[in-house]
């Protein structure tokens, strides 16, 4: 866990609504690349550990006889079984509402486990521990990312670029220059280091993937002002009874940027490493 920083049940209180909408897609190829390199065959069971709103465990849901997402937030679990129903796989996924510190929760043993950018918020060494165990001999654990070095620009698409230099200025005028985070704040931001974490655990590798990405994605400006709502740091309890005037501004932002309230951005490669669940200890 970071230092001085305590989860809490605010983290992402209020963001779900906005989450598939407002953050940006992972790379299309993901599902195909995994496929390949776990060789999935449509049986097996997945475990999404922080699943948010369903978005990776929904997307590889034909790949799996059964798909678990667990998360914390109530409101994201929901978000999920609406997925699970509008993509007809209902049926097939089951929505777990607990902390990853909370497991195994009798959940039982699974063929895959899945973090995608949620790992960061937990008690690594705990859950990594754990998460192993969970899975049986010849497992594979997947840490999902968008990657982070690449440089994304606009040139020769229709739009602005979204004025994401502006938005975190606002942001910060509003709730103060140091990052918030549920009911407390990460003035470092969130650990890095997930390959020592997962070592320690047992686990051997990695394997790294990284699937392209690149595609022309146009954003609205209610598209932006989800991504905004979605993301801990801003989600909308912590503007308290300056929501509204926050929104208003920051609509007013994106208007002025773009006259057509449409920005281009391309969307993230993203980044896989895939780890063995290695020999069992003693």
């Amino acid at each position: 866990m970071v230092a001085d920083w305590e989860w809490d049940e605010t983290l992402f209180s209020g963001t779900a609504a906005y989450y598939e909408r407002g953050r940006l897609p992972y790379a299309p190829g993901l599902a195909d690349a995994l496929a390949e390199a776990l060789r999935l065959d449509g049986r097996g069971r997945l475990l999404d550990v922080g699943c948010g709103p369903g978005i990776i465990a929904l997307r590889l849901a034909h790949l799996f006889g059964e798909v678990v997402g667990v998360d914390p937030d109530g409101g994201m679990i929901a978000e999920a079984a609406r997925g699970a129903a509008d993509r007809g796989v209902a049926d097939k996924a089951r929505w777990v509402r607990a902390r990853a510190e909370a497991l195994p929760a009798g959940l039982g043993t699974f063929s895959v486990a899945v973090f995608g950018q949620s790992f960061h918020w937990m008690d690594r060494d705990l859950v990594a521990a754990t998460v192993r165990a969970m899975l049986r001999p010849g497992g594979a654990l997947v840490h999902i990312s968008d990657l982070k070095t690449e440089a994304r620009t606009v040139d020769g698409l229709p739009h602005p670029a979204v004025p994401y230099t502006a938005v975190d200025e606002l942001v910060r005028h509003y709730l103060g220059p140091v990052r918030r985070a549920g009911r407390g704040v990460l003035p470092g931001g969130t650990p890095g280091g997930e390959a020592e974490v997962f070592a320690r655990a047992g686990f051997t590798g990695p394997r790294r993937l990284v699937v392209p990405g690149g595609q022309a994605l146009e954003r609205s400006v209610d598209d932006i002002v989800a991504w905004v709502f979605s993301m801990s740091f801003s989600a909308p309890h912590l503007f308290e009874g300056r929501r509204d005037a926050f929104e208003a501004d920051l609509r007013r932002l994106l208007r002025e940027a773009s006259a057509s309230g449409r920005f281009s951005e391309r969307g993230p490669s993203t980044e896989v490493f895939v780890w063995g669940k290695g020999p069992s200890a003693g």
